[in-house]
């Protein structure tokens, strides 16, 4: 998906995390979760929910070494995205146990956040 499209998942994400102030990630021992994006070669994706339970349901198989991690709003737009936007990675959100969802530049989901 471009950075310019707009989906129903990022707009449910993003009510979900204005509404809650905080966004969820998947964190272990060795740092936060992230994999090969699909969609674009040599770029990270960073797995982010908008719920605790839809995290925790990809904490499995190869996964299962991570938890659920809850980040602040604030973090999230101050650091992570900024961070996120000079590394070249991508947010992929509320994806599905079988990593099934769209990839998002992290402008995009700035400018979405800052536009509500």
């Amino acid at each position: 998906m471009s950075s310019s499209d707009s989906s129903p998942g990022l707009d449910n994400f993003v009510q979900q995390i204005l509404q809650h102030h905080e966004v969820w990630g998947l964190q272990g021992d060795d740092g936060w979760a992230v994999c090969p994006s699909v969609e674009f070669e040599d770029t990270e994706v960073f797995p982010f929910f908008s719920s605790e339970a839809a995290a925790r349901l990809l904490c499995t198989g190869e996964w299962q070494s991570y938890t659920p991690a809850s980040i602040s709003l604030e973090e999230f737009l101050e650091d992570w995205l900024p961070g996120m936007h000079e590394d070249n990675a991508m947010a992929g959100l509320d994806w599905s146990a079988e990593l099934d969802g769209d990839e998002f530049e992290p402008a995009t989901i700035a400018f979405a956040l800052n536009g509500n």
